[in-house]
């Protein structure tokens, strides 16, 4: 059975091969592990490897594994869903949001963030596909919640992220891919600080990349099955 700092490893080299390939500079893709419903033994084990990013999708999970981890230097990102009840929690422990989707959300997170951590890093959630079942602003609405998201306090607002709707064609991948990526550049003139282009998971990363992603969110790949 392949381990996790193997894993890694292979990850690493296919990482740095995919922005050769396509002209990125080199080390600019972050590998984010999306650690939800995998155990604290195995983020150490990815932590041990050289991983610091991690990714939850439930907020008490998240706070207890940040709470087993404290003795280490990890970075992390909310990535899943946020309910309103739930943004104190995210405020008061996270370093980076991916999924700010509608205002209400982004106000909570900026009033409740403790002033004596640094901002809060966020990315505004990109609906790509419009699907019904997912939230996040569309291309066109998404330049107005940006601009409102910015001028909060105790936010930085750092990029986009987007979950689309499972293509199987790569072209149809990248197709897809280079509108968030046109209106991430289009962005960055107005943010100073929009550096980060949160795209790309498993069936997918390949063309993320090809396409401008700095951090692709992977965890099967990293862990393993989830327990």
């Amino acid at each position: 059975m392949t381990n996790i700092a193997e894993r890694i490893s292979s990850l690493d080299s296919e990482i740095r091969g995919l922005e050769e390939k396509y002209s990125r500079l080199a080390g600019e893709v972050r590998l984010l592990a999306v650690s939800k419903r995998h155990s604290t033994g195995k983020i150490r084990e990815a932590a041990a490897s050289g991983l610091r990013d991690f990714g939850e999708n439930y907020l008490q999970e998240g706070l207890d594994k940040i709470e087993q981890l404290r003795d280490l230097d990890l970075c992390w990102h909310f990535i899943g869903p946020i309910q309103s009840n739930k943004t104190r929690g995210i405020a008061e422990h996270f370093h980076w949001v991916h999924s700010i989707d509608r205002l209400k959300v982004a106000q909570r997170l900026s009033g409740q963030r403790p002033v004596d951590l640094p901002p809060l890093n966020v990315c505004v959630q990109i609906n790509l596909s419009e699907e019904i079942s997912k939230s996040g602003a569309t291309l066109d609405t998404a330049g107005s919640l940006c601009e409102q998201v910015a001028s909060l306090p105790r936010l930085v607002l750092r990029g986009l992220m987007a979950i689309p709707a499972p293509l199987q064609d790569f072209d149809a991948q990248r197709a897809c891919f280079a509108e968030l990526h046109d209106l991430f550049v289009k962005l960055q003139g107005a943010y100073a600080d929009m550096d980060t282009l949160s795209m790309g998971m498993t069936n997918d990363y390949p063309a993320a990349i090809a396409e401008g992603s700095t951090m692709i969110r992977l965890g099967t790949a990293i862990f393993g099955p989830r327990e």
